[in-house]
């Protein structure tokens, strides 16, 4: 019995000894296995869990004006986000939270609740510098910040359409940064980067590609001149409680475009005001028939094909003609009338004489040399090409209507190159926005002597008894028309809407600066042009003329004679 009790418990003490060198040999084998069979699966575990390929921020290029100013930047910001996981436990700072980015503490449960799944949601972008710092200082588990960058426009609403703005993620969206997104963007990079518990990071591990920064922008804008631009147009649109209106400037020598301006404008900083309706720069998208301001190319046309001479008389009694059945009259009878007589007192009997007195394809040709009917070159985003119908489909009414600028349309931006090359003797322009394009050699697309003429035949259009005489400048000769042309509607022309537009050229001996002002649908007892638009443009010319450094070349003229009624036109 005894050696029975003495051989079961040795039995066990050797059965536990054998279980606890298994559990020992298990231990060794296990810790061998992890440590040098899985070490790189281990490794791999771990790093993916620790490291993290993140994108580097490439920095946007700026946008810069002619002089260097800039009109588009790139800002740091902050932006807040969170880890679900963790800031889920963290419910008893929420509305806290949700206090200090003014939004109600249901929308942050909502907007956390429904991801969940998530290891990164956004709860704002682009804080201020002190909300940023506030959130912070809050010290909230799983909630973090991050840098990115904001698009600052130092210019706001005086160059909005031009430049356009970038979305939330510094992407081009309208404008000059849509238009050139690929080039300011550059190339982010990406690096590998070790993070703590809380997604920190605690050391760079490897850059994988480098970022690549955005290329800078200049154009040929100037900053002083878009905002003299803006301002009057401005004012003009709200005192004539007009529904928009667009001006462009451009440079005759050189082809640069100093100015181009809309209302009603935008604020680009200003995300929450933004409305889609502003953002389209009208001065290149928006269309419309050019009225009077197509007379001068007519009488250009007539000179070049020999048909009429400078000193030529045309009738117009008795103030007015019938053309396939349809009646067109001036506002009153002129009698016989010189070419320059018919563009000072903006004829339509005149200018039907002329025009019916040409072949149709010479008329269309000058117009497609002067650059109706397609887009001025510069590539803006959403250019319209305008209208011109082929000569060949024309009925002689479309053919006197077309002579006072009904039955075509154009763009502001259109119409100024036109009277640019009027202004440049008759030679084509390269128009660009980009201060790299240079100007370059065009063709010669009216004769010299005959652009030259017509330039010296608008200078009476500024004169006294002139329908443009409210865009004299003192001291300085202006050559310019007006044109006021009723709005189309559904079945016809509004009689009671308008379109008026200037265009001129300064100065007139050796012009410099081509022009366009055009406002939709004045309201009011003044709505032709002459009322209009050409004061815009002389207000705007008395600034920009000295601050430009350009050389009177007329006589100082006494303000009250300068702002009187312009005619009808």
């Amino acid at each position: 019995m005894g050696r029975w009790r003495f051989s079961v418990a040795q039995s066990r003490d050797w059965t536990l000894r054998g279980l606890i060198l298994l559990a020992a040999f298990g231990l060794a084998y296990r810790a061998f296995y992890l440590q040098v069979i899985e070490t790189p699966f281990l490794q791999d575990m771990a790093a993916n869990r620790q490291v993290r390929t993140l994108d580097v921020h490439a920095n946007r290029g700026m946008i810069r004006s002619r002089n260097g100013e800039p009109l588009a930047v790139s800002t740091a910001v902050d932006s807040l986000w969170v880890d679900p996981l963790l800031f889920v436990t963290q419910r008893q700072h929420w509305p806290k939270l949700a206090r200090l980015l003014d939004m109600p503490t249901s929308e942050l449960e909502q907007k956390i609740g429904s991801r969940l799944q998530r290891r990164f949601v956004y709860l704002k972008r682009r804080l201020t510098p002190q909300l940023a710092a506030e959130a912070d200082e809050l010290g909230i588990k799983g909630l973090y910040l991050q840098r990115e960058y904001r698009r600052y426009y130092p210019t706001a609403e005086v160059s909005g359409h031009l430049l356009g703005f970038t979305n939330i993620d510094d992407q081009g969206q309208e404008g000059i940064e849509l238009q050139y997104n690929r080039l300011l963007s550059g190339q982010a990079g990406r690096t590998r980067v070790v993070q703590d518990l809380h997604r920190r990071w605690v050391q760079p591990v490897e850059a994988i590609s480098t970022a690549v920064p955005g290329s800078d922008l200049q154009l040929t804008l100037d900053s002083r001149l878009q905002y003299l631009a803006y301002q009057e147009l401005k004012a003009a649109v709200h005192q004539h409680r007009a529904e928009s209106g667009s001006a462009v400037v451009i440079d005759i020598a050189t082809g640069d475009l100093l100015a181009m301006v809309n209302q009603p404008s935008f604020n680009p900083n200003e995300t929450a005001s933004r409305r889609p309706a502003h953002f389209r720069n009208r001065a290149v998208t928006d269309v419309f028939e050019p009225g009077s301001t197509i007379k001068p190319f007519i009488v250009a046309a007539a000179l070049q094909a020999g048909t009429y001479r400078a000193t030529s008389w045309i009738d117009t009694d008795p103030g007015y003609l019938v053309v396939g059945g349809h009646k067109i009259s001036d506002h009153r009878p002129f009698g016989p009338l010189t070419l320059e007589g018919i563009l000072q007192k903006s004829s339509n009997v005149g200018a039907v004489r002329i025009a019916m007195g040409l072949d149709p394809q010479q008329i269309e040709a000058l117009l497609r040399g002067v650059g109706v009917g397609r887009a001025s070159g510069a590539a803006f985003i959403g250019e319209s090409s305008g209208l011109l119908v082929p000569a060949e489909n024309w009925r002689k009414v479309d053919q006197a209507t077309l002579s006072f600028g009904y039955g075509l349309s154009v763009t502001a931006l259109q119409l100024t190159r036109a009277y640019a090359i009027l202004g440049n003797h008759g030679r084509d322009l390269n128009v660009h926005i980009i201060a790299a394009e240079s100007a370059q050699m065009m063709a010669q697309v009216i004769s010299p002597q005959v652009a030259d003429q017509v330039v010296r035949m608008m200078e009476a259009v500024i004169a006294p008894g002139g329908t443009g005489s409210r865009a004299a400048v003192s001291g300085y000769r202006i050559a310019g028309k007006t044109g006021t042309a009723h709005l189309f509607k559904k079945g016809g022309y509004d009689k009671t809407r308008y379109v008026a537009t200037f265009a001129g050229l300064a100065p007139a001996s050796a012009p410099r600066l081509a022009m366009v002002v055009t406002i939709k649908d004045p309201k009011g007892e003044a709505f032709y042009a002459g009322d209009v638009a050409a004061p815009v443009f002389s207000r705007f010319m008395h600034r920009a003329l000295p601050l430009l450094k350009i050389p009177a070349d007329g006589e100082v003229v006494p303000s009250h004679l300068i702002d009187v009624s312009g005619a009808a036109a």
